[in-house]
């Protein structure tokens, strides 16, 4: 009898070896490899392709724009780029108890409202189990239809069977092949299953949505294979302890992957939140230093955004830079450009940078908005309660103009703000935008002067 070949894959990053380690080098974490049986092309089914290809110029393919299926959520609409697309593949990853089963069943009912036929698949839940969840959902239709099942070859008979519009399986790492040997959720099930998933949906007019469990440093769990496969990959964030949940695109085929989605979760479910300006800057502080505001874009809409910063005294002389929500090395860039160029002497002190809301804020017109709530609480000067701060700083100490300053000045206006502190690059654009003061600024010792 032929001996059996085996490797060991690692089950954070799919990384394979033909011997045990203890570390994987791949992704640097321990004891995650684990024993599975190598196949051969030929051991496992399903390897044909989707269909039968042929050569063709690519002049003579006509290209057809395809309907989109509304999710009946604006934002989720927004984050996929206009709705959902026949025969894509959607993968959708979350922290647990973050409310990806719930959104994914207020899909399946607002899909099932327009006549669509829509199968949710659990592999996590019994039929007794969604249906309370439905009941406080308020889901109710008649074209929406459950099925608790692991076994993707049964999966594949209801799919062929029933021949639904849109489906839903909860989740991918639950899902078993019987022709692989390993557990469930490990490299090789999590690879052989979403390819058949995948071939099911491109060889009919089907759309389907698939949860991914996060590892511990908040990736899809699983081969990095499965991210390449998939049409889109949507993220859902937030802390379980607030009720506001941000969607967000990392990968979109059909679509941009700029675009955010916020909602808000109630007992109802989850509510779309028409306007996250106020939403991210309710609560906000009346005349305290170490508080500013500036407007973000997320995708093609301005989000306005409240930054804090506390500067106080570090004993021991051994000074922390702790940030949430922007990058620790444009912090530190933004500390030494207040020391060299406006003279604040920093450098003894613990700084602490927090984007309220619970975003990421990576593009650079926040930069002047970081500075000032630095330079605020150093100097225990608050900013006019009034003013919002636009503009990008470098490293001579120059402030330099932003994309889209009408849009996010026409944003600020709406909020109640009167007066605006931008890069004079920005000066002629922004006269479009009445009832708002500009004050064009283009070095950081005049904006220091001008508010401080």
């Amino acid at each position: 009898m032929a001996k059996i070949k085996t490797k060991f894959v690692c089950q954070e990053c799919g990384y394979e070896t033909p011997k045990w380690l203890g570390k994987c080098p791949s992704c640097g974490e321990w004891n995650t490899f684990v024993e599975e049986k190598e196949y051969k092309e030929s051991d496992t089914k399903n390897q044909r392709g989707i269909s039968k290809g042929k050569i063709e110029k690519i002049s003579d393919i006509t290209s057809t724009k395809k309907d989109r299926i509304t999710t009946g959520n604006r934002e989720m609409d927004r984050v996929l780029g206009g709705g959902i697309i026949k025969s894509s593949l959607i993968l959708v990853g979350g922290d647990p108890g973050i409310g990806k089963s719930t959104l994914l069943l207020q899909v399946a009912n607002n899909a099932s409202k327009q006549n669509l036929k829509v199968l949710y698949v659990s592999g996590e839940e019994s039929g007794e189990q969604i249906k309370i969840r439905a009941d406080r959902l308020g889901v109710s239709s008649g074209e929406l239809y459950v099925l608790s099942e692991t076994n993707i070859d049964f999966i594949k008979e209801f799919v062929e069977k029933e021949n639904p519009d849109l489906l839903i399986l909860d989740s991918i790492q639950t899902m078993y092949c019987p022709e692989i040997s390993s557990a469930p959720g490990s490299v090789s099930q999590v690879r052989e299953v979403t390819s058949i998933v995948l071939r099911m949906t491109k060889t009919r007019e089907m759309a389907t949505f698939i949860v991914g469990h996060v590892t511990k440093s908040g990736s899809i769990a699983g081969p990095r294979v499965l991210e390449h496969m998939v049409d889109t990959v949507l993220y859902f964030e937030g802390e379980r302890h607030f009720s506001y949940r941000i969607l967000r695109a990392v990968k979109n085929r059909f679509g941009s992957t700029n675009e955010i989605g916020i909602f808000e979760m109630r007992e109802r479910g989850l509510i779309e939140v028409d306007n996250p300006s106020e939403v991210f800057l309710k609560g906000r502080p009346v005349n305290m230093y170490g508080t500013v505001v500036t407007a973000a874009m997320e995708g093609t809409r301005p989000v306005l955004i409240e930054i804090q910063a506390l500067v106080t005294y570090a004993p021991g002389g051994f000074a922390k830079r702790i940030t949430t929500g922007i990058d620790n090395n444009r912090a530190a860039m933004l500390l030494a450009v207040l020391e060299k160029k406006a003279g604040l002497a920093l450098q003894n002190s613990d700084t602490f940078i927090n984007v309220t809301g619970g975003l990421q804020l990576k593009e650079p017109a926040a930069d002047l908005a970081i500075l000032c709530a630095l330079a605020s609480s150093f100097k225990e000067v608050p900013v006019d309660y009034n003013t919002i701060l636009i503009g990008e700083v470098g490293l001579t100490g120059e402030i330099r103009g932003v994309n889209s300053i009408e849009k996010r000045l026409i944003e600020a206006q709406k909020m109640g703000f009167i007066k605006a502190v931008i890069a004079e690059s920005n000066e002629k654009i922004s006269k479009e935008v009445k009832n708002i003061d500009i004050m064009p600024v283009n070095n950081v010792r005049q904006v220091i002067d001008l508010l401080l």
